[in-house]
């Protein structure tokens, strides 16, 4: 029974994930971290795609292995976080922009200890 709701959940980060990666306010590489973690648990073989795909796939296996960040998307993630913050900020303003500010500043603390 467990089986659909992994496969469910990993469905939604797997849209989740790529939407992210066409979007640079939405950490897209963090769904498909989390489809990835699903997959291991709903279905093996999607899991096994996902390692295995050209663009993504070492990523992944360095993650899921190492845990561990190459230093070109460690910078990616923090550039695109950085303009998200500097367009929340326009966008909304102060008082209501210090919080998802705050949040990526920790999250992008977070990100730049990771082993490389």
């Amino acid at each position: 029974m467990a089986r659909p709701l992994w496969m469910a959940a990993g469905i939604v980060c797997f849209v989740l994930g790529w939407v992210g990666m066409v979007m640079p306010v939405m950490p897209g590489f963090v769904f498909l971290l989390g489809a990835l973690y699903c997959f291991a648990r709903g279905n093996p073989r999607w899991e096994a795609r996902l390692l295995d795909h050209p663009t993504y796939g070492r990523a992944l296996k360095d993650w899921r292995k190492h845990r561990r960040i190459a230093r070109k998307s460690k910078i990616a993630a923090l550039v695109c976080m950085a303009v998200a913050g500097a367009v929340t900020g326009m966008m909304v303003g102060y008082p209501v922009a210090i919080a998802p500010i705050a949040i990526m500043t920790l999250v992008a603390g977070w990100i730049w200890t990771r082993p490389e």
